[in-house]
């Protein structure tokens, strides 16, 4: 029943029932007969309106702290004083106390609580139609008539509540719409959001096996043997090499990245065979072959969502997965709810690597082949120093850096005719290059993550993480036909042999992630909401079965906020928050926030416009802090490409910007080959130079506020060089400092403390044994005489 009907039926029941002669003491329980149909009128009004949301799936109740009240405009259009004409003006003094009265109502409560308002709702519920009324100049008529009623003692309290509800739904506006949020948000059978791939009946063939066990090879043999394909990779780097691998072998392949649209036919027509990241696939193109890689990758929080896509929509005869065998049975399972049932081919390591059982100590002990795995920028700058400090050449290789830089870096490593023979490097070396490696060095085993609120912490890597890692040593296409794995600190090794001791943990979810379409239509119910609103309510309602989560929004988010006051469509907004940029990049945010406003605006992000915003040309890096920002710059452009192939007329210079990329791509790698001599030029903050064994530091040393073990704990035992030449400090207090355990803030307190306690013994120990102490007097003594 809608409010209107509550209210033709309080306007019947007034035309029969004189209000003056119906008395209702202030605070008595005492309804009169007439207010006692009005009020199980208003009840069956509220349960008939709510029915929707009590009668839903006994899904998880809705997080109310994400619903935003509307801010409400007065109604220009209203009846000016008729209700005070009519009655007589109301003091606002006992307004305040009727609307409170009415705040107090238990009765109240649970009827909003029924009717959608939580505690909290109800609470804010109130507040604003508490201010709406009292500095409303003229009240409108029939809520006047029933607050003077009430003040006069001829109304009920509870008279109010239709009116209460009516101004809840419109600063609520999803209360009334709850049950078409669910039903958009509701993500339980994704497999049927594919019409093209469920009409076909598709093969799927998974080649299951460890690092450099052959299985995407033979995958992509299938795929390089089909008259039409798709190769779906984690990478560009990977989509890159199967795209030169087809065209080598005279399979005419395209590539599709989110930057890059390479046609082999020159007038631009699609080839039968295509190369993608995997965000980047069409599900409703017709294939015969396709090959969806590291399907293991499907249970990332924050990508997994297009290894669900992929495997569930993609239109191929035959789909071939590579992945870890921890994900067979999980797959299966998810191919049964599509009818399709899974063949598994497992493969063996080509060759085989050993877990050492001493660690490399100090980078004295480097050998040709070793590559040195950090989980940080900083590690990876100070280990290169210190290498090259020794008289070798390292490559080095993170994830910030451009494609072009880690090839060259990856190629300059490999060649056998080239010095370089020690690679420095992050996990992003765990996927997509091919290394000879010949040992792999975990230089620390804590990397840091997000976890399932977004939050980052420090984590030890998992069973999958090392074992990725650890492939990477003696591949079969290498020189090395085995490899073997370490640590650089002795306290290290036993936790990595435990570690790859374990069997990798099942897989057991697969991500998923709104659509565009589905955030629309919450958009259409919820039209003032913001898109990071509008996001956070869809996650908190949606209901998914337990074979699936939803991916983390939070980078989303971050950039729908940053967007938010930019006057945007809300498709071209949705578009642009899931641009992949770096956010820790304070140039890149800035960046994404002025092609916004630019778009905004309907101007032409052209090549000048561009050159201006990133001051082109630009100059070789002179120290670290300006190899960072030319990778910035190097982000910012990615972005425009990325864009450029989203909003065509918007960003039109497309061939023009890659051009200044690739040189940009050049000056970077000029940048890497001299690093050494960048670091040397940097502030020491941004890179410190490691301790030597001479050197004696105070409480902190010159960066990053770590303590010196030899000041902390008052000792000389360093691992590292025993000789000339800087060394690594590897104690464990420095250690949980650069791996983000302990602040120096906490290290300075707690040597505060052990310094007290040393104190403290030596007394305890004097107490124990006094004559000994009494005898190093006198012998002071003695010593002071002569």
């Amino acid at each position: 029943m809608s409010v209107n009907r509550c209210l033709s039926l309080f306007s019947r029941l007034r035309r029969h029932v004189d209000p003056r002669a119906v008395r209702v003491a202030a605070g008595s329980s005492h309804v009169s007969s007439a207010s006692a149909l009005l009020h199980s009128e208003h009840r069956a009004c509220s349960v008939l309106c709510c029915r929707s949301v009590s009668n839903s799936s006994s899904s998880k109740p809705p997080d109310t702290s994400l619903f935003v009240p509307v801010s409400l405009k007065p109604d220009p259009s209203g009846d000016g004083g008729v209700g005070a004409e009519l009655t007589q003006p109301l003091e606002k003094s006992e307004l305040l106390k009727v609307l409170n009265r009415f705040y107090r109502r238990k009765e109240m409560q649970k009827l909003a609580a029924d009717g959608g308002l939580d505690a909290r709702l109800f609470h804010q519920a109130f507040i604003s139609f508490r201010k709406y009324i009292l500095e409303l100049t003229s009240i409108p008529a029939d809520l006047h008539i029933i607050l003077s009623d009430i003040c006069y003692g001829a109304g009920h309290i509870d008279d109010i509540y239709p009116y209460f509800m009516r101004h809840a739904k419109q600063i609520f506006p999803m209360l009334d719409c709850m049950d078409d949020l669910r039903k958009i948000s509701d993500l339980r059978v994704p497999a049927n959001w594919y019409p093209e791939a469920r009409a076909i009946q598709r093969k799927i063939i998974f080649h299951a096996g460890p690092t450099n066990s052959g299985k995407t090879y033979h995958a992509i043999q299938r795929y390089l043997a089909a008259k039409t394909g798709v190769y779906c990779g984690p990478l560009k780097l990977l989509a890159h090499e199967i795209f030169e691998k087809s065209n080598n072998a005279d399979v005419p392949c395209d590539l599709v990245t989110g930057e890059e649209r390479t046609f082999i036919d020159l007038e631009g027509r699609a080839s039968g065979h295509v190369a993608c990241t995997i965000e980047m696939c069409n599900v409703t193109t017709p294939y015969e072959v396709a090959v969806v890689d590291e399907i293991q990758m499907i249970r990332d929080p924050s990508r997994g969502w297009a290894w669900t896509r992929a495997l569930l929509g993609l239109c191929a005869e035959e789909i071939h997965v590579c992945g870890e065998p921890a994900a067979i049975d999980f797959i299966r399972e998810l191919m049964y709810t599509t009818g399709e049932e899974v063949e598994v081919n497992t493969y063996k390591r080509l060759t085989p690597f050993t877990i050492l059982d001493q660690a490399v100590d100090s980078l004295d002990n480097l050998s040709p082949g070793d590559c040195i795995v950090c989980f940080s920028k900083n590690d990876i700058y100070s280990i290169s120093r210190q290498i090259e400090a020794r008289g070798q050449e390292c490559a080095v290789i993170y994830g910030s850096l451009p494609p072009g830089t880690k090839l060259s870096q990856a190629k300059k490593f490999n060649d056998p005719d080239d010095p370089c023979k020690i690679l420095v490097a992050t996990d992003a070396i765990g996927m997509g290059l091919n290394l000879s490696i010949k040992r792999i060095i975990f230089n620390s085993l804590v990397k840091p993550n997000m976890n399932e609120k977004g939050e980052k912490q420090m984590e030890t890597i998992s069973t999958s993480q090392a074992l990725q890692i650890a492939g990477r040593a003696g591949r079969f296409s290498s020189k090395f036909k085995e490899g073997e794995v370490t640590t650089m600190h002795r306290d290290d090794l036993p936790v990595l042999k435990e570690i790859l001791s374990h069997s990798v943990d099942p897989i057991e979810t697969a991500g998923l992630h709104p659509t565009a379409e589905q955030i629309e239509m919450f958009a259409y119910h919820l039209p003032d909401a913001t898109l990071s609103n509008l996001v956070d309510i869809f996650v908190s309602l949606s209901q998914v079965d337990g074979m699936y989560f939803v991916c983390n929004i939070d980078d989303f988010k971050f950039l729908a906020d940053m967007i938010q006051h930019i006057p945007l469509n809300l498709r071209s907004r949705y578009v642009f928050c899931t641009a992949p940029i770096n956010k820790k990049q304070p140039f890149v945010c800035t960046s994404f926030l002025k092609f916004a406003r630019q778009f905004s605006r309907d101007e032409p992000l052209t090549f000048d416009w561009v050159c201006r915003h990133v001051s082109w040309p630009l100059a070789a890096p002179k120290n670290i802090k300006d190899l960072v920002h030319l990778e910035a710059v190097h982000d910012v452009l990615d972005l425009y490409l990325w864009l450029s192939y989203r909003f065509m007329d918007m960003f039109p210079d497309t061939s023009f910007v890659r051009e200044i990329q690739q040189e940009l791509d050049d000056i970077i790698q000029q940048g890497v080959r001299n690093i050494t001599r960048l670091i040397k030029a940097t502030d020491p903050t941004i890179a410190p130079p490691l301790q030597t064994q001479s050197s004696r530091r105070g409480p902190t040393d010159a960066y990053n506020g770590a303590i010196s073990s030899d000041y902390l704990f008052g000792r000389k035992s360093l691992r590292g060089q025993r000789g000339s030449g800087e060394m690594i400090d590897s104690s464990l207090a420095s250690r949980l400092v650069r791996d983000g355990l302990l602040t120096p803030e906490l290290l300075q307190q707690l040597q505060k403390e052990w310094s007290k306690d040393k104190k403290q013994e030596m007394r305890n120990q004097s107490a124990l044994h006094p004559d000994d102490n009494n005898n190093d007097t006198k012998g002071k003594k003695k010593k002071k005489k002569r």
